[in-house]
Protein backbone atom coordinates (compact mmCIF):
# COMPACT_ATOMS: atom_id res chain seq x y z
CA UNK A 1 0.00 0.00 0.00
CA UNK A 2 1.23 3.29 -0.91
CA UNK A 3 0.14 6.58 1.30
CA UNK A 4 0.17 10.06 -0.14
CA UNK A 5 0.41 12.61 2.05
CA UNK A 6 -0.37 15.87 0.77
CA UNK A 7 1.21 18.25 4.18
CA UNK A 8 -0.03 21.73 4.65
CA UNK A 9 -2.46 21.82 1.90
CA UNK A 10 -2.14 25.28 1.10
CA UNK A 11 1.70 25.10 0.17
CA UNK A 12 1.59 22.26 -2.03
CA UNK A 13 2.88 22.52 -5.02
CA UNK A 14 1.10 21.72 -7.73
CA UNK A 15 2.19 20.10 -11.29
CA UNK A 16 0.09 20.52 -14.27
CA UNK A 17 -1.56 24.03 -15.11
CA UNK A 18 -3.99 24.46 -18.14
CA UNK A 19 -6.44 27.08 -19.03
CA UNK A 20 -10.14 25.80 -18.50
CA UNK A 21 -11.47 23.66 -21.35
CA UNK A 22 -15.01 25.70 -21.49
CA UNK A 23 -14.15 28.99 -20.80
CA UNK A 24 -17.16 31.80 -20.71
CA UNK A 25 -15.74 34.86 -19.85
CA UNK A 26 -12.44 36.93 -20.00
CA UNK A 27 -9.74 36.11 -18.24
CA UNK A 28 -9.62 32.57 -19.19
CA UNK A 29 -9.12 30.96 -15.76
CA UNK A 30 -5.94 28.41 -15.72
CA UNK A 31 -6.37 25.23 -13.56
CA UNK A 32 -3.44 23.82 -11.45
CA UNK A 33 -3.44 20.28 -10.37
CA UNK A 34 -1.79 17.26 -8.31
CA UNK A 35 -3.55 14.06 -8.25
CA UNK A 36 -3.03 10.16 -7.39
CA UNK A 37 -4.69 8.20 -9.61
CA UNK A 38 -5.87 4.57 -8.45
CA UNK A 39 -7.23 1.94 -10.36
CA UNK A 40 -10.40 1.14 -8.09
CA UNK A 41 -11.91 4.00 -9.70
CA UNK A 42 -11.00 6.67 -7.17
CA UNK A 43 -8.34 10.02 -7.81
CA UNK A 44 -7.75 12.12 -5.24
CA UNK A 45 -5.42 15.47 -5.46
CA UNK A 46 -5.74 19.17 -4.71
CA UNK A 47 -6.79 21.79 -7.80
CA UNK A 48 -6.71 25.01 -7.78
CA UNK A 49 -8.14 27.50 -10.38
CA UNK A 50 -7.70 31.70 -10.77
CA UNK A 51 -10.92 33.51 -11.45
CA UNK A 52 -13.16 33.21 -14.34
CA UNK A 53 -16.40 32.10 -15.47
CA UNK A 54 -16.41 28.85 -17.03
CA UNK A 55 -18.58 25.64 -17.60
CA UNK A 56 -18.20 22.04 -15.63
CA UNK A 57 -18.03 19.38 -17.40
CA UNK A 58 -16.17 16.45 -15.12
CA UNK A 59 -19.30 13.80 -14.55
CA UNK A 60 -17.80 11.65 -12.04
CA UNK A 61 -19.09 11.60 -7.98
CA UNK A 62 -16.79 13.93 -6.37
CA UNK A 63 -16.28 15.44 -3.10
CA UNK A 64 -14.40 18.38 -2.52
CA UNK A 65 -12.91 20.72 0.84
CA UNK A 66 -11.92 23.93 -0.28
CA UNK A 67 -8.89 25.22 1.55
CA UNK A 68 -8.62 28.94 -0.24
CA UNK A 69 -10.65 31.63 -1.95
CA UNK A 70 -14.31 32.27 -2.87
CA UNK A 71 -16.38 31.29 -6.06
CA UNK A 72 -19.96 30.33 -6.71
CA UNK A 73 -21.03 26.85 -8.87
CA UNK A 74 -24.37 27.10 -10.40
CA UNK A 75 -25.84 23.53 -11.12
CA UNK A 76 -27.50 23.35 -14.73
CA UNK A 77 -30.90 22.45 -12.36
CA UNK A 78 -30.78 24.61 -9.11
CA UNK A 79 -29.90 27.45 -7.36
CA UNK A 80 -26.53 29.41 -7.01
CA UNK A 81 -24.09 28.36 -4.74
CA UNK A 82 -21.74 30.16 -2.58
CA UNK A 83 -18.31 28.80 -1.62
CA UNK A 84 -16.02 30.23 0.54
CA UNK A 85 -12.57 28.27 1.93
CA UNK A 86 -13.43 25.93 4.56
CA UNK A 87 -16.62 24.45 2.74
CA UNK A 88 -17.44 21.26 1.07
CA UNK A 89 -19.44 20.16 -1.33
CA UNK A 90 -20.41 16.19 -2.23
CA UNK A 91 -21.74 16.50 -6.06
CA UNK A 92 -23.15 13.50 -7.36
CA UNK A 93 -22.47 12.15 -10.52
CA UNK A 94 -23.61 13.92 -13.66
CA UNK A 95 -23.78 17.58 -11.85
CA UNK A 96 -23.04 20.00 -14.27
CA UNK A 97 -22.98 23.86 -14.24
CA UNK A 98 -21.28 26.56 -13.67
CA UNK A 99 -18.48 28.24 -11.65
CA UNK A 100 -18.23 31.33 -11.17
CA UNK A 101 -14.45 32.19 -9.19
CA UNK A 102 -14.16 35.42 -7.44
CA UNK A 103 -11.21 34.75 -5.69
CA UNK A 104 -8.09 32.17 -6.70
CA UNK A 105 -9.40 28.70 -5.14
CA UNK A 106 -7.58 25.89 -3.77
CA UNK A 107 -9.52 22.41 -3.17
CA UNK A 108 -8.66 18.64 -2.25
CA UNK A 109 -10.72 16.36 -4.09
CA UNK A 110 -11.80 12.75 -4.13
CA UNK A 111 -13.22 11.92 -7.54
CA UNK A 112 -15.51 8.25 -7.63
CA UNK A 113 -15.61 6.63 -10.89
Amino acid sequence: MNITHFRNTPSVCLDESNPVAAPLSEPVAVTSTISVERSDGVETGVWECTPGRWRRQIVQQEFCHFVAGRCTFTPDDGEPIEIRAGDALMMPANTLGIWDIQETVRKTYVLIF
